[in-house]
């Protein structure tokens, strides 16, 4: 290996003007990314892989971090971190919540100028003092990077749990980074390498060209079109990136939140669903209901199949409180508990075709009846593949396109508890639900009056719920959801096995 080049000033990004470039060596904190700092990333590990607790110690550990990374070392600031984050936690875990929670934060703060250049490159290979196991899932999926070059961590081999410790030569930081990159590349050094502090200029040296992203309030992250895969699915409860002001701000809000969601949830749970609307805004919970509610069914007549999107779990009982009536809903992978306190009749379906379609057509008969076909929740902007069981059984069907809003805290989950699904929900300061309905379908468009196939109707409630919403349409579905969040394919005893 040839020895490093002295130390130098390297130009500007900006000035990097080359259409095209064999080969790039990129830091990600501050160079790839925005933001220069990684604590909230590390936070976001310690909450969804670890606990609440978890990440408070972390938080109140956040001065000796600071003064340990600028008054002694980079790599004791990032030890420290990473001991407090990822000491006895299983690697699954860490595994998951680095594929299903932190690339939507990531993606959110990629830099524009730095990516453009990075994305340029044919090899294009990231280096940082953080985990592999940490980014490696997003930089792989959502920059097109081939290989994360960072800190290994100590697995404890019986447990495959993280002991706290990284594995030799340490964090990797300075000359480490240089001998990581040297031993990546052979002879065959990078084109490209790009950096945003002084201890990168150690392998940016080595590099054909070297060019610093300095730190901008003018820098701007890239639309998410631009990278390599949409975010359509992602897990975790919190809302925003957990950096130190909103982390606190979580925390101090947390037991009020708590202590405000028992009260919302269970004020409301014994009163008529008409009177609730009113408790709702009373309570601080925005309701917004829009079009023509239909009048309840006349007595022997078939009750109406409300077909909705799903956002949360409480989707059927706010389209409850929306109509100011008792309606039923069917639910997949919902405990018993969950259903008892449910204020409205919640029957479980069991996922054989034939005897689901009995128990719907039983409730219809007897009143209004819920469904949601996606089959689970969406939280971004998209559509998931509706079931066509429903086309089915009636063609009295109403679409109900819903939407909701959360500040703080998301009230779905795939690797959590989902029985506290509807008290993180509430526990948000300002929460929104909005609820449209829409005409009734013709009965052209029914099977049985309008010679329709279930497809058809089912793809047809798909269209318009989307264009209602401006949400894209999508044939991905539930199995497809928790293969990528959760590892397993969405059922029940899959999801208690993986848990296991």
């Amino acid at each position: 290996m040839s020895p490093p080049k002295p130390s130098r000033n390297f130009p500007s990004i900006a000035k990097c003007v080359g259409s095209s470039y064999e080969s790039i060596a990129a830091d990600l904190d501050g160079t790839l990314l925005v933001s220069s700092s990684s604590f909230p990333y590390f936070m976001l590990v310690a909450v969804e892989a670890g606990s609440l607790l978890r990440g408070l110690v972390l938080l109140l550990s956040l001065p000796l971090i600071i003064v340990s990374y600028f008054f002694i070392s980079e790599a004791i600031g990032i030890q420290i971190l990473i001991f407090i984050s990822f000491s006895g936690l299983k690697i699954r875990d860490i595994e998951l919540v680095s594929r299903a929670v932190l690339p939507r934060f990531y993606a959110a703060d990629v830099r524009s100028d730095s990516f453009e250049v990075f994305d340029k490159c044919k090899r294009k290979v990231v280096v940082t003092a953080n985990p592999t196991i940490m980014v490696e899932p997003f930089v792989k999926e959502f920059l097109g990077g081939d290989k994360v070059l960072g800190t290994e961590i100590e697995v404890n081999p019986k447990t495959k749990r993280a002991t706290g410790f990284v594995k030799k030569p340490g964090v990797l930081v300075g000359k480490w980074k240089r001998l990581a990159i040297s031993k990546e590349f052979g002879d065959e050094v990078p084109d490209l390498g790009i950096g945003d502090r002084k201890t990168d200029h150690d392998y940016m040296s080595i590099c054909k060209e070297g060019y610093m992203v300095h730190r901008s309030k003018s820098a701007t992250p890239v639309q998410l079109d631009r990278l390599k895969s949409r975010m359509i699915f992602h897990d975790g409860r919190l809302v925003q990136r957990p950096d130190p002001l909103n982390a606190l701000l979580t925390y101090i809000w947390l037991p009020f939140g708590f202590v405000l969601s028992i009260i919302r949830v269970y004020f409301n749970l014994p009163l008529p669903e008409r009177i609730v609307p009113y408790t709702y805004a009373m309570l601080g919970i925005k309701l917004v209901i829009r079009g023509n509610p239909p009048p309840p069914p006349s007595p022997g007549s078939p009750g109406n199949l409300y077909v909705c999107n799903h956002r949360t779990a409480l989707d059927p009982i706010i389209i409850a409180i929306a109509l100011g009536r008792k309606v039923s809903c069917v639910t997949y992978s919902v405990s018993r508990l969950s259903r008892f306190l449910s204020p409205i009749p919640a029957v479980a379906l069991t996922r054989d075709r034939a005897a689901d379609a009995a128990r719907i057509s039983s409730i219809l008969e007897k009143g209004d009846l819920v469904v949601c076909p996606e089959g689970t929740t969406c939280r971004e902007p998209y559509l998931l593949r509706f079931s066509a069981l429903f086309a089915e059984m009636s063609d009295r069907i109403v679409p109900v396109a819903v939407n909701c809003k959360q500040s703080m805290f998301y009230g779905t989950t795939v690797r959590g508890v989902k029985f506290w699904d509807p008290y993180f929900f509430f526990m948000n300061p300002r929460p929104t639900y909005e609820v449209t309905f829409l005409d009734r379908l013709p009965e052209d468009m029914t099977c049985k009056a309008g010679g329709k196939s279930s497809i058809e109707v089912a793809n047809y409630v798909q269209k318009v719920l989307g264009d209602v919403l401006g949400f894209e349409r999508t044939g991905l579905t539930r199995k497809d959801k928790y293969m990528l969040l959760g590892g397993n394919d969405g059922k029940v005893e899959s999801m208690y096995n993986a848990k296991k």
